[in-house]
């Protein structure tokens, strides 16, 4: 595409309410930020058990930072990738840790949840294999299937009945099946029915892969995520679980056998070319990680508060769905998505607009993201602002 045709593309996105631009935040206060010298309620966060916001817990991260676990723990650097000399005890530390709690056989760090999504599924199937994956499932997972040589095919949405019947027709021409969901879905806060997952995988033969990105940390007795919540940790073949969001830092790791593991070192790309996670990073995450249990409640409270807000949203006649803390609030137009949320912006609430491709045509939103670090008494009159300023905006 030439010079001519990136600027008509953006002219187009102008146009169509979907161009994106970045806006730097220039202070964090707890729930709140600070973007061009107005403070806001941040409803647009993956923050979800308030850590990122948490000065006492970094003060208590730093205290043993002296000149001995300066590099070791807090260096910011690892300088090379795993493979060369890139990795560290700590990130063992990290992954022995995780596969411990979780018990499994192995657990291998990515990056982020975007190099795991694009490394493993291209790593693990070939033009004999199938990926059947939902239809919602968020873009790294499609990206990874389209990196794969494999053919793939997106059930609709929680159907399980077409994930069926697709397997009916298609299980037999393939070597390898492998059904690929998330737990918690993204932009609609709903949940997967994992049981139902793990019972079409074993009947037809097939592979799972859960993608916990926005489970971690929010759900089971330890937090380890909606498998643990649903009993259901023993029979996914892959876990993916990611270090930004509840923890508040980055990275992700993924649960699996031994066998696998190994073989992903050895052919995943995403992991084998990139620089490793730096030593602070992996230092905080064995840091957050060791204490998942206490959290329990900060989930109490994220779960209550969510309640009600989806509760006071349906009451005044907006159109919500999901059972977690992602509360979607569907607008429809991609223009209209963006005047009302400039119009929240103004009232001190920063909801940002959810558009197109992220989210189907005709479906823009406002992606209502709640944490722990909020109390109720933030959120008590955001249903009442948002309802009035849709009924001022429609034609009747």
């Amino acid at each position: 595409m030439g010079m001519t045709g990136l600027s008509d593309e953006l002219a187009h996105l102008k146009k169509h309410g979907r161009l994106r631009q970045l806006d730097a935040v220039s202070e964090k206060q707890g729930c709140n930020v600070v973007i061009r010298e107005q403070k806001l309620l941040n409803l647009s966060s993956n923050d979800y058990l308030g850590i990122a916001g948490d000065k006492e817990l970094h003060h208590r991260f730093y205290a043993c930072l002296n000149s001995d676990s300066l590099l070791v723990n807090y260096g910011m650097g690892a300088a090379s990738s795993r493979l060369l000399t890139g990795d560290t005890t700590n990130s063992h530390l990290l992954e022995d840790l995780i596969k411990t709690s979780y018990a499994k056989e192995a657990c291998l760090l990515y990056n982020s949840g975007y190099h795991a999504n694009i490394g493993i599924l291209p790593a693990l199937t070939g033009k004999a294999d199938l990926i059947l994956s939902d239809k919602l499932n968020h873009a790294s997972i499609v990206d990874g299937m389209r990196l794969s040589a494999a053919k793939f095919i997106r059930y609709r949405h929680c159907d399980y009945e077409h994930l069926r019947a697709l397997l009916e027709k298609q299980r037999k021409s393939y070597r390898r099946v492998i059904i690929v969901s998330e737990s918690v879905f993204s932009m609609d806060g709903d949940v997967a029915d994992l049981g139902a997952l793990v019972e079409i995988k074993n009947h037809f033969a097939c592979q799972l892969y859960i993608d916990e990105a926005h489970s971690v940390g929010l759900y089971g007795e330890k937090g380890l995520g909606m498998a643990e919540q649903q009993n259901q940790l023993e029979d996914i073949d892959f876990l993916v679980g990611t270090f930004g969001k509840a923890f508040a830092s980055v990275g992700a790791f993924l649960l699996c056998s031994e066998r696998v593991n190994q073989y992903l070192i050895n052919k995943s790309r995403s992991l084998i070319f990139t620089t490793a996670l730096p030593p602070i990073i992996t230092s905080w995450n064995i840091f957050i990680f060791s204490q998942l249990a206490q959290f329990s409640q900060q989930r109490k409270k994220l779960k209550r508060i969510s309640d009600l807000l989806r509760k006071t949203l349906r009451d005044r006649q907006l159109q919500t769905a999901g059972t977690t803390n992602i509360i979607p609030v569907i607008i429809g137009d991609d223009q209209r998505t963006v005047k009302l949320s400039e119009a929240m912006r103004e009232q001190g609430y920063l909801m940002l607009p959810v558009r197109p491709p992220t989210v189907p045509v005709g479906t823009s939103r406002f992606r209502i993201s709640l944490t722990a670090g909020m109390d109720w008494c933030d959120l008590e009159y955001l249903a009442d602002k948002i309802a009035t300023l849709v009924n001022a905006n429609d034609p009747c």
